[in-house]
C-alpha cells in the first residue's frame, strides 16, 4: 500500500450518521422480526465484477458500530485489484447486527471501490507517461475526504481538498477582477508566503499574460491537444502545468503525450459507477 489509511476518528462520525439514517426511529424491523437473538453467521464480501477495492475500514466500522462482537477478516486490502467472484473479506458474529449494518457497509465499499476502479483505469491509460492523475473538488458533499482517499487507493493523487489549501484563480475570478493581472496581483497581496497560486487559462494568449506574473501553476482548461503541446513549450518548466476539461479514457493518453505535469479528472468522484460487491452467506450456525 503506497497510500495512508484514514484515521478511525475521521471515519466514525460519517459512518455513525449513515447508520442512524438507515435505522430511523425504530431500528431494523425486518431483521428483528425474522432473525433470532443469539443467531450467529459467517458471511463473505465478494466482488461481483473486477475492480480495485477501497473503503474496507468504513465497512468494518459500520459492522462494529452496530455490534462490537462482529469481526471482519480482510483477504484483499484497499488498493488491491480483484477479479469477479473473488472474496474480499469475511464477516463473523451476531447475524442480526450483520444484516442491520449490511447496506450501510456495502454503500461505502461499493461507492469508494467504484472511484478507485475508475481512477485505476485512467492511470493505466497514461502508463508510460510521466503524469499524475488528480481529482477535483467535484465531490459528494460530506464525503470529500473519503472520495479523495479512494482516488489515492486507485493510484491517483489529490488536487485541493478545499478552498483553503491554495489559491486557484478561475475564469469568474478573472472576470470579476477585470483581468488576469489584477486577479493575480490581488491574490498574491492577500496570500501568505507558503500559499501556492494557480491560475486557469483558456487560451495561449491568456497563458502568456499569466506567465509574466510567475504563477506556481497554470490550469490549461479545455485546450486542444495542439494548444496543450504549445502551452507546455511556452511554460518550459517555469510553472506546473495541469490539463483539465472533458478528459476521458480515450483522450487521456494523447493529452499525457503533450508533456503536461498533471491531468485533473472531475468524473472520478462525481460520476464513477459503483463497483458491485455483495455480502454472501455460505455458512451459518444457530445458537
Amino acid at each position: 500500500m503506497n497510500f495512508s489509511p484514514l484515521p478511525a476518528i475521521m471515519l466514525e462520525p460519517t459512518v455513525r450518521a449513515a447508520l442512524l439514517e438507515d435505522l430511523g426511529r425504530a431500528g431494523d424491523l425486518t431483521t428483528d422480526a425474522i432473525v433470532p437473538i443469539g443467531h450467529r453467521a459467517t458471511t463473505v464480501l465478494v466482488a461481483r465484477q473486477s475492480g480495485v477495492i477501497a473503503g474496507l475500514d468504513l465497512t468494518m466500522l459500520a459492522f462494529r458500530l452496530v455490534d462490537q462482537d462482529l469481526e471482519m477478516v480482510v483477504e484483499r486490502a484497499d488498493g488491491s485489484h480483484v477479479g469477479q467472484g473473488e472474496i474480499i473479506a469475511s464477516v463473523s458474529g451476531p447475524a442480526r447486527a450483520m444484516l442491520t449494518a449490511e447496506r450501510t457497509a456495502l454503500n461505502f465499499l461499493c461507492h469508494l471501490s467504484g472511484i478507485a476502479t475508475a481512477t485505476a483505469s485512467i492511470v493505466a491509460a497514461v502508463r508510460g507517461h510521466d503524469q499524475k492523475i488528480v481529482c477535483t473538488r467535484k465531490t459528494t458533499p460530506g464525503l470529500r475526504t473519503l472520495e479523495k482517499y479512494a482516488v489515492r487507493a486507485g493510484g491517483g493523487s489529490n488536487h485541493r481538498f478545499g478552498l483553503d489549501d491554495a489559491i486557484l484563480i478561475k475564469d469568474n475570478h478573472i472576470a470579476i477582477a477585470g483581468g488576469i493581472r489584477p486577479a493575480i496581483e490581488r491574490a498574491r497581496a492577500g496570500a501568505g508566503h507558503l500559499v501556492k497560486l494557480e491560475v486557469e487559462v483558456d487560451t495561449l494568449a491568456q497563458l502568456e499574460e499569466a506567465l509574466a506574473l510567475a504563477p506556481d501553476a497554470v490550469l490549461l482548461d479545455n485546450m486542444s491537444v495542439d494548444d496543450l503541446r504549445q502551452a507546455v513549450a511556452m511554460v518550459s518548466g517555469r510553472a506546473i502545468t495541469e490539463a483539465s476539461g472533458r478528459i476521458t479514457l480515450d483522450t487521456a493518453a494523447e493529452i499525457a503525450a503533450t508533456g503536461v505535469d498533471l491531468i485533473s479528472v472531475g468524473w472520478l468522484t462525481h460520476s464513477a459507477p459503483i463497483l458491485d460487491i455483495g455480502l454472501d452467506y455460505p455458512h451459518a450456525s444457530g445458537e
